[in-house]
């Protein structure tokens, strides 16, 4: 079945400890990345360094699939770097997944890397042209070659991450072990998030601070936009730039539908910032109503912001099945109802005889948001109105997220009456553009908006010339 929802980005880890602690870099890889393991469930990875040599283990499946206690146990070392794995480029098998590690002239690497490069395509066709070979269809691995390749001309790894800074353009936050070193990244714009902490002498890197609270590491601050951290050998931490400089853009998805709600991202809490979301929606599209309800996970906090504002009770009016894995079958194409009904289920008593205003995170295709609301009709509700914490998305985007082509999606060439008379719902409202910047209180940054605005932060490729590099990575 096509997925109506957005998909998870990516989820990096790094850590570095002293030779004679007593952290496991391995265990606290893997409890991290369970902590980010909403960021990914395609497939996952740990690269350990031990006194230079790199070890890696990397598969398909979930974090408590690919890994179980005696691998961990085999996997000594002070230093390791980990990956959640959702692919936007390059399909879900196993030399897609995270990290890659290599041997080249000059050492050992390895790389975790979340994000997109928008001048993949080109960059791939280079390399190959220098005789570079590929084993993988993601883009990761132009990173990593990239990256070997600048190696080549310079003292240092730090300085080899730097340089590759300049070459490669998009969306990306990395976590990079040398044989001595452990380096994170982030791009010039910050779209992709990135967090440094401390286990007592141990440095810790993370897509999101919620990886941090989950080993009871102390938040030290966010990697800035364009900056490189090194941490040496001696566990010296020490601080690069690189040359590029432009807006930042930090993805506002982040906050509406991606990141733990539990996690703060440049200074911003995800939590307060869907509730405002959910503030401004009442303002923008009030109407009345006897609840407000939000569909699990991440329209909850909208809904809770839209009852607060609006003086209308919030309730819990949907229930959701935590047990259905990602290998559950979908039915069959005229059985997707019953999809929903095993993932979702209304509340009778909560809903029968009221006016419901349903609010959700987004609309992708249509087909989801029109079975809850018809489910919730069932289960009694006289009226159901549905508010999204977004904008519409009318743009694809390049840097990460995975949104389907404009003609897949439900606003692309429609009015917001036509898309509620083909959802089925009384009323349909959306975030407005200019509300969804302001979400996000206290964040440092500014926001990349292009999936609503069509305004890229950056030169991006033509859609036709996406698909074709990945139809020619899959020949």
């Amino acid at each position: 079945m096509i997925s109506d929802h957005l998909r998870e980005e990516c989820g990096v880890f790094g850590i570095w400890t002293p030779e004679d602690s007593p952290l496991s870099p391995a265990h606290e890889t893997y409890a991290a990345l369970f902590a980010l393991q909403h960021r990914g469930q395609e497939a996952c990875g740990i690269a350990v360094n031990r006194r230079g040599v790199i070890r890696c283990h990397r598969d398909v499946g979930l974090v408590g699939e690919v890994f179980n206690q005696a691998r961990l146990d085999a996997m000594p070392g002070n230093m390791a770097i980990g990956h959640v794995r959702y692919s936007t480029t390059g399909d879900p098998r196993r030399e897609n997944a995270q990290p890659l590690a290599i041997t080249h002239v000059k050492g050992n690497l390895a790389l975790a890397h979340n994000g997109n490069l928008v001048n993949a395509g080109a960059l791939r066709q280079q390399l190959e042209l220098n005789g570079a070979i590929f084993r993988s269809s993601s883009d990761t691995e132009v990173l990593v070659y990239t990256l070997v390749r600048e190696r080549l001309k310079v003292r240092s790894i730090e300085e080899a991450v730097v340089n590759t800074m300049d070459v490669i353009q998009g969306a990306y936050s990395l976590c990079v072990m040398s044989a001595r070193k452990l380096i994170a990244a982030r791009d010039p714009r910050g779209m992709r998030p990135l967090c440094m902490g401390r286990i007592g002498e141990a440095v810790v890197f993370a897509s999101e601070s919620c990886a941090l609270d989950a080993l009871g590491a102390e938040f030290i601050r966010d990697v800035d936009p364009g900056e490189v951290v090194v941490v040496d050998p001696d566990g010296t931490v020490r601080s690069l730039r690189s040359q590029v400089r432009a807006p930042s853009a930090i993805c506002v998805f982040e906050y509406i539908y991606f990141a733990r709600p539990d996690s703060v991202i440049d200074g911003a809490s995800v939590e307060l910032a869907r509730q405002e979301a959910g503030k401004f929606l009442s303002l923008e599209h009030p109407v009345g109503a006897d609840m407000v309800m939000g569909v699990p996970d991440s329209g909850i906090p909208a809904a809770i912001g839209y009852a607060k504002c609006s003086g209308i009770p919030y309730g819990v009016g949907l229930i959701k099945n935590r047990y259905i894995g990602r290998t559950f079958i979908q039915p069959g194409q005229d059985q997707r109802e019953r999809s929903v009904r095993l993932k979702l289920n209304a509340l009778r008593e909560a809903v029968r005889d009221k006016r419901v205003i349903l609010v959700d995170d987004s609309i992708v295709r249509g087909t989801t948001c029109a079975r809850l609301i018809q489910l919730v009709r069932d289960a009694g509700a006289r009226e159901v109105h549905l508010r999204i914490s977004a904008p519409p998305f009318r743009c694809p985007c390049f840097f990460g997220v995975d949104i389907p082509a404009r003609e897949e999606l439900l606003a692309y060439g429609r009015t917001v009456e036509e898309m509620r008379r083909i959802i089925g719902a009384d009323t349909l409202g959306f975030l407005s553009a200019g509300a969804v910047r302001k979400i996000a209180r206290n964040c440092r940054l500014g926001f990349c908006d292009a999936c609503f605005t069509g305004q890229y932060p950056m030169e991006v490729p033509e859609q036709a010339e996406k698909n074709m590099f990945e139809s020619e990575i899959e020949a």
